[in-house]
């Protein structure tokens, strides 16, 4: 049984404030000294890394499309294991999901599947009394998602607070937070959104702890806290990702990390461990080699066009690791790994693995994909289905190798992808849990070499 307190923090709309309220309770709450679990709902890399700077614990991802609606209960419980408090920040309005696909992998779905209290994020600075039409089309649309009060952000001044509650009274909804506008807590952002925080470090800690004392000097805390303790207990064991690997060595992996290279689920090392391999994180801006004894590579997501010019600099590691997988080692790349083996991007020289120039481009590609392996690779073997996600504004060509990686069904038909020697490279985010066969295949053929 799960009886971890729990929130989750959702909105009408993108751009209500829910990161800044989140963020700030999670750091409010481990200021008071609570072990706070941090979650978000979908497949977005970015506000978990501000989560975990407010909490000190990995920011782990909620996302029903990608892992199974019976995957995130189990997956709450495993990063909630242990705290006093969880806080789940939901994904753009809260009932909109996957495209076309009703609830699925909305925040509603998934505060459902966790029994959790909504607390509803208002963006309240152009109206008054038609916040409590709001709120009440939001509270009376789906009678399972219990939205437990209000906190109203970007509130102009005392009288248009007065307003707000006044309207709100009729509501039958607490308001259990007023944030006044204060543009010093906002935080940077470009093209795939806010600047993640291993690029801002000091900034970033300065952001969060001003996130922090915002909501602390405008939140009921004691309040939120109440009505986190009253969600139910969830019956649902939790996730593991513990496995019995052959006796024998552990293969060293070594993962791409730094600035360049942010995008990474918890789960993803937590299973290559489990699976037998020796984990050891490299920064591909500053270390030139890789590590010692590096059997296999794993190159995720993050945004090498905006290093380009440092990672093309780093020549004695760019042949380390055209070496690697030209003697045929694992190597896994998604996205920002596919561009970082491609020939070159952006006209900076890169590793050269693939046959393949990058590009920036204007146009965001951006939603979730239905997937095929197209051929054995030592990720997944042929006819293997994923469910994955796309999302960067770069454009690589050509974008299929003469053997592709996955075959996509959604939105359109395609093939997509490299496979090669030992690589398997692609655009396509995947979420390990949902396929911890994946895991296994791929340290298999690292302790094989």
């Amino acid at each position: 049984m799960v009886s971890t307190p729990r929130l989750v923090i959702a909105a009408p709309a993108s751009n209500s404030g829910k990161t800044t309220v989140a963020t700030g309770l999670m750091a409010a709450f481990a200021a008071r000294g609570l072990a706070v679990s941090p979650h978000k709902v979908g497949p977005d890399y970015i506000d978990p890394g501000y989560h975990s700077l407010a909490t000190g614990r990995p920011g782990r991802n909620l996302d029903a499309y990608m892992c199974g609606p019976e995957l995130v209960a189990p997956l709450f419980a495993h990063g909630a294991a242990g705290c006093d408090l969880a806080v789940v920040e939901g994904v753009m309005g809260l009932y909109d999901g996957a495209s076309g696909q009703g609830e699925l992998a909305s925040t509603a779905q998934v505060a459902k599947l966790l029994k959790a209290p909504v607390v509803l994020v208002v963006d309240a600075s152009s109206q008054s009394r038609s916040v409590a039409a709001l709120v009440h089309g939001f509270a009376s649309w789906d009678p399972e998602v219990r939205i437990g009060g209000v906190i109203l952000n970007k509130v102009a001044s005392d009288r248009h607070e007065a307003l707000l509650r006044d309207a709100l009274d009729e509501s039958g909804l607490p308001v259990l937070g007023v944030l006044r506008r204060a543009p010093q807590v906002a935080t940077p952002s470009r093209h795939l959104g806010l600047v993640p925080v291993a690029e801002r470090q000091g900034d970033a800690v300065d952001a969060v702890r001003a996130m922090g004392e915002r909501v602390r000097a405008g939140c009921d805390l004691d309040a939120l806290m109440a009505l986190a303790r009253t969600a139910p207990a969830l019956a649902d064991e939790a996730w593991e990702p513990a496995y019995a690997p052959a006796e024998g060595p552990r293969p060293v992996v070594a993962v791409a990390g730094g600035a360049a290279f942010t995008f990474a689920y918890a789960e993803h090392t937590e299973l290559l461990t489990a699976a037998g391999a020796e984990v050891v994180v490299f920064d591909p801006l500053r270390d030139e080699k890789l590590p010692a004894g590096t059997a296999g590579l794993v190159i995720g997501g993050g945004f090498p066009e905006m290093y380009a010019p440092e990672l093309s600099a780093n020549e004695p590691l760019r042949r380390a690791v055209t070496e690697l997988a030209l003697s045929g080692a694992p190597v896994a790349a998604e996205c920002a790994g596919l561009l970082y083996l491609a020939r070159e991007l952006d006209g900076k020289p890169m590793c050269g693995v693939l046959d393949a120039t990058a590009r920036m481009s204007e146009r965001l590609t951006l939603g979730y994909r239905q997937a095929v392996a197209v051929s054995d690779s030592p990720l997944a073997a042929a006819g293997t289905r994923l469910r994955g996600h796309e999302f960067h504004r770069t454009v690589l060509e050509p974008g299929a190798g003469p053997v592709p990686a996955w075959g996509m069904h959604q939105p359109e038909r395609r093939v997509e992808g490299y496979v090669q020697r030992g690589v398997h490279a692609s655009y396509l985010h995947t979420h390990w849990a949902a396929s911890p066969e994946v895991v296994r295949r791929f340290v298999e053929h690292c302790r094989a070499r």
